[in-house]
């Protein structure tokens, strides 16, 4: 699990923080990283990289030696056709869910002790967001998306819109 931060340019706009997890994360280079996005309630992550590109993810040891990492950067969103949206859906499993790939420009990396993350274990990934867009299908994830998707809860700019040929 790690989280994903991000916020838009106006200072009345809502700061959004997301969980990650799955077998979604990719390491492109040395200073470049990827992951593959799944639809969600929300489309704030999309939302500010279209409109700042600034964005920081982090990881949490939550074992017995506790630490932190914070990638800082500029992110750039890949959609279906794209060449990386296809380099980092062909390193992961497939998953009904996926709507695009978040590419991030490493700028700056920093560690820090981590003692206040509790220490836990893993007992299992959720399947409720390839449940969810099983049952609706291909259709219903558009409709889904193009309702819900459309705008962030500030107003900016979401996901596209699908057409169908």
């Amino acid at each position: 699990m790690w989280f994903v931060a991000t916020a838009p340019l106006g200072a009345d706009g809502h700061v959004n923080m997301s969980p990650r997890g799955h077998d979604s994360f990719s390491v492109l280079g040395p200073h470049r990283v990827a992951w593959v996005d799944y639809t969600g309630s929300g489309i704030e992550t999309i939302s500010h990289i279209r409109e700042n590109g600034r964005v920081c993810l982090m990881f949490n040891a939550f074992g017995s030696r506790p630490r932190i990492v914070r990638l800082h950067g500029r992110g750039s969103v890949h959609l279906p056709g794209d060449r990386t949206f296809e380099e980092v859906v062909s390193h992961h499993p497939e998953h009904p869910s996926t709507r695009a790939v978040i590419a991030v420009d490493v700028t700056r990396i920093s560690d820090s002790c981590g003692w206040g993350v509790p220490v836990m274990e893993v007992t299992g990934e959720r399947d409720l967001l390839r449940l969810q867009a099983e049952k609706k299908g291909v259709e219903g994830m558009s409709a889904y998306r193009a309702e819900r998707n459309a705008r962030s809860i500030d107003g900016l700019p979401g996901f596209p819109l699908e057409t169908s040929d």
